[in-house]
């Protein structure tokens, strides 16, 4: 009978304490959104005639955390910015727009610094894969619709400089 009480005892104590470490309220831990830092320029040349296009301030992805990461959480990005990709070797690429919270133009360009491929109006958090369908090197995001403001085509040369 002792040891039932103490049993008992030892239920209730436990109960209280974690009764009282539980207050009902859940915190939520808001990170930061990532914010943009220009780490190079990039300009677009057109292939009909060599006019200038585009040119933007770029943030640079090359590490394996900096490419699976891209613009996620983002939800802005200044019409001259965009993001650049750089892998290692030139191969088939897919992206998705996992926690992407802004609507992207995704550029596929090869290891010669031409356009290749494009996905236009990525939908913002859609996890279907976009394919460069052609081996690539490098990608580049930028705000949706600009592809097409600035007319941009598969052939069109790249440029960019690291700061």
């Amino acid at each position: 009978m002792k040891t039932l009480k103490y049993y008992t005892f030892l239920v209730l104590i436990c109960c209280g304490l974690i009764t009282s470490c539980k207050d009902g309220k859940t915190e939520v831990i808001k990170t930061p959104e990532p914010t943009f830092t220009k780490e190079g320029t990039l300009t677009i040349t057109k292939s009909t005639n060599n006019s200038k296009a585009l040119t933007l301030d770029i943030e640079i992805a090359e590490t394996d955390y900096e490419t699976q990461t891209g613009l996620m959480e983002r939800t802005s990005m200044k019409e001259n910015q965009g993001m650049l990709f750089i892998f290692p070797d030139s191969r088939m690429h897919s992206f998705y727009m996992k926690n992407t919270k802004i609507a992207l133009d995704i550029i596929y360009i090869d290891e010669n610094l031409r356009i290749a491929s494009f996905q236009e109006n990525a939908k913002p958090l859609d996890e279907t894969g976009l394919s460069s369908k052609v081996p690539v090197m490098y990608v580049l995001e930028i705000n949706a619709g600009l592809s097409e403001k600035y007319m941009l085509e598969v052939g069109d040369k790249i440029d960019f400089t690291r700061l």
